[in-house]
């Protein structure tokens, strides 16, 4: 750049520049519009300049750009997984926490129990009395005996679903219940709640819910399928409810694993009793078995403290998303059982069991379904998939597996950005679909190992999304009407793509080839079309005259061009720039030959006719206008001229198409054999009409 370009840039570029003092000064300092037309000139190339040197900048660090995004997501997810490791860590320590002072406040109970048994029970029993006067519908509650008040206080319940206020409550926590009371707008003497429910203390689950303000202080009570989200006034009162609710809930359990014990202890030996009537019902064999193990004495000793708090287990898992340790629980219970006999008390256990197996099978469902978002590939699937398999339900992790995927796919296809150069777009359909179809393939058979069963489905699934990539892959190359040489090109891409899947054991170049089928036998003909009347259009114009390539250098062009489709082209080169053929029967020979190599491109067995019918119909088309023109002329020099043309075609290109052909097919061409043969050319007297057909 010139001094004076520097000197202005470095003006514009100056932090105090002012364009409207700066328009003034340079319109009193100039002569006329001259000078002003010279400087706009000058601000001009400037401004073109600056953008040149941005355009560069950007395509020098494209790459760049693009490695950092990259970066970033894999950031993004490294912190996810970071979050989620300290999410786990933080609810361990809480739960060790809480176990630790449950503990302590176990034995503080015990010695207060100790101490003052039963001054204490009748004065909370007193106390709910009380209380329970003050709630509408609540006079039934106390007829339970040994019922008595643990804890009670307001609360404010929130709608689960939008998280809205819904009511203030006040709950009472008992021994073996918890009962929730509403308040009442319209107080009537002493009543200052209205009954509203009472849950058992082993029919819900207790779940912290984090703080995420301004919703804070919240905790959670599961009662499958429904739920229900109170608000503690603080955090300290909410802290006192859940320990409270997580030692009344031991504390009762331990009372009936106690109780259980005694009447077992205090029972009578069984004895043999006979059967009134035997039943030939084939269904109640189970129920048979049962009878049998309670007849001979035989129990299954339920009492373990796992096993009495498994469902609330299982649904504290649930309610976590902790399906791997839900599962390991339902693996444990069922190695206990496995060789145990069916009693009543196993037959309970199980229907809660299997309640909470439905459930989860539900969330995993969830998890895979294509409404969830698809990114992270085909791994992030797996931790439900191998939940699945582990409760049995191959066949629906398949399933679900397979439509996350195809929804996956689909969606990036449908997000890819149409280009304008067709071949671009084809490398990146192609490296997105095959891409993705290799990882599934390959978390497919990681997840499916031991479920041979499911690979048919597999095979059918990658059919189905071989045609979706089809009808993407068409829409974009036959539909918009690109060049046979683009369409060879991108289906050259797309064979080569398809057979990286062999790598894995999976062959799809048939399906491949069976969809592309239609559209390319629909490309060659109308390709072939073209050619012919092209070629038709030329023949119309015919002189029959030497051509003349005017340069050497346009000479040396067209001998190449010749040589590389392997036709020897020096014995019809004469002096200077001269060339001994028509320039109809040089433009056709290109033409046959470009269209012989895209056509081998596209080549497979189900094509061939189809591409051996148009190369003898274009062939036909040239043979029969030098006929023609053979019996017409009555020139015997152009005569002369037309049978070295005729002899061009039959001795030289016709014998290249047919080798070529067999080359890249692998079996010769006996119609192009014999066409060539029935047109035959023949030495001619300047006086006679031979035709050369």
């Amino acid at each position: 750049m010139s001094e004076t370009g520097n000197r202005l840039r470095k003006l514009l570029e100056s932090p105090n520049f002012d364009p409207q003092n700066y328009v003034k000064q340079l319109s009193q300092q100039s002569d006329g519009d001259r000078d002003l037309q010279e400087h706009r000139q000058k601000i001009q190339n400037l401004a073109d300049e600056t953008a040149q040197n941005l355009k560069k900048n950007v395509y020098k660090n494209y790459r760049q750009f693009i490695e950092t995004a990259k970066e970033i997501s894999y950031l993004e997810s490294e912190m996810y997984q970071l979050s989620h490791i300290l999410t786990e860590q933080k609810s361990i320590m809480e739960s060790i926490t809480q176990s630790l002072l449950s503990a302590d406040k176990d034995e503080t109970s015990k010695e207060m129990q100790a101490a003052f048994p039963k001054e204490t029970e009748e004065l909370k029993q007193r106390t709910l009395t009380s209380l329970l006067e003050k709630v509408e519908g609540g006079k039934d509650i106390m007829d339970t005996p040994g019922r008595h008040l643990v804890y009670n206080g307001d609360l404010v319940e929130f709608d689960v679903d939008n998280m809205s206020p819904v009511q203030k409550v006040h709950a009472f926590l008992m021994n073996d219940c918890l009962l929730v009371a509403t308040w009442l707008p319209n107080r009537r003497g002493a009543v200052k709640y209205k009954y509203n429910a009472l849950y058992e203390l082993e029919s819900f689950a207790v779940v912290n819910v984090k703080d995420n303000p301004p919703m804070k202080d919240m905790f959670k009570i599961l009662m499958f399928p429904d739920s229900r989200i109170f608000q503690a006034e603080n955090s300290k009162i909410k802290k006192e409810w859940l320990e409270i609710l997580d030692e009344t809930k031991k504390s009762k359990v331990s009372k009936d694993r106690h109780k259980k014990k005694e009447e077992e202890v205090a029972a009578p030996p069984p004895t043999s009793p006979v059967r009134a009537e035997v039943s030939t019902n084939p269904f109640d064999v189970e129920d048979d078995a049962a009878a049998a193990a309670g007849d001979t004495g035989e129990s299954v000793d339920l009492s373990l403290d796992w096993i009495q708090e498994l469902p609330e287990d299982l649904d504290v898992c649930i309610a976590q998303r902790d399906f791997e340790g839900a599962v390991d629980l339902l693996d444990k219970l069922n190695e206990y059982l496995r060789d145990q006999p069916v009693t009543q008390r196993v037959k309970e256990l199980r229907s809660k069991v299997d309640e909470r197996v439905r459930q989860l099978t539900e969330v995993l469902v969830f998890e895979l379904s294509p409404d969830r978002s698809l990114r992270g590939g085909p791994k992030a699937t797996r931790r439900a998939v191998s939940q699945l398999i582990r409760l049995g339900q191959s066949t629906k992790a398949c399933e679900l597996f397979l439509k996350n995927r195809a929804a996956a796919v689909q969606t990036a296809i449908r997000q890819l950005r149409i280009e304008g150069a067709t071949l671009l777009y084809i490398h990146k359909l192609c490296n997105i679909f095959f891409t993705s179809l290799l990882e599934t393939a390959k978390e497919f058979e990681m997840d499916f190992a031991g479920n041979t069963g499911c690979y048919s489905a597999f095979v059918v699934w990658s059919k189905t999304a071989m045609r979706t990539f089809v009808d993407a892959f068409s829409k974009q190359v036959f539909d918009s009407k690109e060049s046979l040489s683009t369409a060879a090109e991108c289906v050259k891409v797309a064979k080569e793509h398809c057979q990286q899947l062999t790598e894995i054991g999976l062959d799809l170049t048939f399906t491949l080839q069976s969809l592309l089928v239609k559209d390319i036998k629909a490309a060659l003909h109308s390709y072939k079309d073209i050619i012919i009347e092209a070629t038709k259009h030329r023949n119309s114009e015919e002189m029959w005259r030497r051509m003349n390539l005017m340069t050497p250098e346009a000479l040396t062009k067209l001998k190449d061009e010749m040589r590389g489709c392997g036709i020897s082209f020096e014995p019809y080169t004469g002096d200077d720039c001269w060339v001994n053929l028509s320039y109809t029967v040089v433009a056709f020979t290109k033409q046959m030959m470009s269209f012989l190599e895209e056509g081998l491109k596209l080549y497979f067995p189900e094509l061939h006719m189809v591409l051996l019918e148009s190369l003898r119909e274009i062939i036909l088309v040239a043979v029969q206008h030098v006929d023609y023109s053979l019996r017409c002329e009555q020139d015997p020099e152009k005569k002369s001229f037309i049978l070295l043309n005729a002899g061009f075609l039959h001795d030289t290109a016709l014998p290249v198409v047919e080798r070529r052909f067999e080359e890249g097919v692998g079996k010769p061409a006996k119609q192009l054999q014999d066409l060539r043969k029935s047109t035959r050319p023949v030495r001619i007297n300047p006086e006679s009409t031979t035709s050369v057909v």
